[in-house]
């Protein structure tokens, strides 16, 4: 039976490797990762605000492989070749695999337009680049009289995003400021009418402008179609995701915005030897919101389906639930929590958030205080 490659350490794999610890197969398992620590994106908001340290939001991946008894490969992929069934490594390094599964995330999309900015320009993904950068932003902010921050993409990751750091300025940084910049699709696209007039309503009490226009970088700052010009300090992008390019010479299977596409049990239209989830793929029979909640919900079945494929056994449908429940943290001690077109915001739901988030990490391997500095 030749080997199993797990290519990224995202939410779906954090999964696969839980299950793994508990049922080995009767194959080679080898987890390859740039890093082997994950930051998990839920708490980052939180984090850039003050409330958690690096270490809280951080999952050691080491643990995990070990406690699965898979090998960690520490390295980032550069190339697949899907007919030739290798993947090839940023350091040089080929791996051959008999079963691959993809949980690679993203990159932050739409940049080009913003690109032209002469302001520097900070992108959500990939996460550890922002998680990197974030403190450096932050110092300049306190040290610039009337900094402003512009937040360009108005979904779930803006909105806590702009909230973060309007909590920060306010701690350390008085006198910055926060716009929130929207595009045609408006606040919160996917979310109800209610849930995303309640959170406008909330960036208005956080004193946190919000604007709707497609932006262009400009000089000074951002151009909006409008003509209104927006002056920036720095800008961070929280515009989408975007399918690493080389993905386009995989030979795999792929949607048009060029994510690989899979069927209802996550494996590759193309090549059933390979599987993807989380925001890596597209599923060619629904349209999932790229959102961690399916992410997780669809590890434990694409658990199931690697094992069964290994087995020459039948494989599971991920079905996703028609409704989500959405839990926005738009500052230390405050979420929105909604439910289709329901919501509710207060210090109950940002408990509730926490305690999931803490829980979920705790769950997934713990490390010692200060070992992601020591890390770098």
């Amino acid at each position: 039976m030749g080997p199993l490659l797990l290519a990224g350490g995202g939410h779906a794999h954090l999964a696969v490797l839980a299950v793994l610890a508990r049922r080995a197969p009767r194959a080679e398992v080898s987890l390859v990762v740039p890093d082997p620590l994950q930051i998990y994106s839920g708490m980052v908001p939180g984090w850039m605000a003050g409330h958690y340290t690096l270490d809280e939001c951080t999952i050691d991946l080491r643990v995990l492989a070990r406690r699965a008894g898979v090998r960690l490969v520490l390295d980032a992929v550069a190339a697949i070749d899907a007919n030739r069934r290798r993947i090839e490594l940023a350091g040089g390094d080929v791996l051959d695999y008999a079963l691959l599964s993809l949980d690679l995330g993203s990159q932050t999309g739409g940049l080009g337009a913003l690109g032209s900015s002469d302001r520097p320009l900070l992108p959500i993904r990939p996460l550890r680049g922002f998680v990197a950068h974030w403190p450096h932003l932050l110092a300049r902010a306190v040290v610039t009289p009337r900094f402003h921050l512009v937040v360009v993409g108005a979904g779930a990751a803006g909105v806590e995003v702009a909230c973060a750091a309007r909590h920060a300025f306010a701690a350390r940084a008085h006198g910055a400021s926060v716009t929130l910049v929207a595009s045609a699709a408006g606040l919160l696209p996917g979310h109800a009418p209610t849930v995303a007039r309640r959170v406008e309503t909330l960036l208005g009490e956080r004193r946190i402008r919000f604007v709707c226009g497609a932006a262009t970088g400009a000089s000074g700052g951002l151009l909006l179609e409008t003509g209104e010009r927006i002056a920036a300090d720095a800008i961070v992008a929280t515009t989408g995701a975007a399918a690493p390019a080389w993905l386009r010479g995989s030979g795999l299977a792929l949607s048009a915005a060029g994510f690989v596409a899979v069927g209802a049990d996550h494996a590759s239209v193309s090549h059933p030897e390979v599987f993807a989830a989380g925001d890596v793929c597209e599923r060619d029979d629904v349209l999932l919101p790229r959102a961690g909640v399916h992410a997780v919900r669809a590890g434990p079945v694409l658990a199931h389906n690697l094992l069964a494929r290994l087995a020459g056994e039948p494989t599971l449908r991920y079905t996703p639930r028609t409704r989500s429940l959405y839990l926005l943290a738009t500052a230390p001690g405050h979420a929105v929590l909604s439910w289709g077109s329901w919501c509710v915001a207060g210090r109950a739901p940002w408990y509730w958030k926490d305690r999931i988030d803490r829980r979920y990490v705790r769950r997934h391997g713990s490390r010692a205080p200060g070992m992601l500095e020591r890390t770098r």
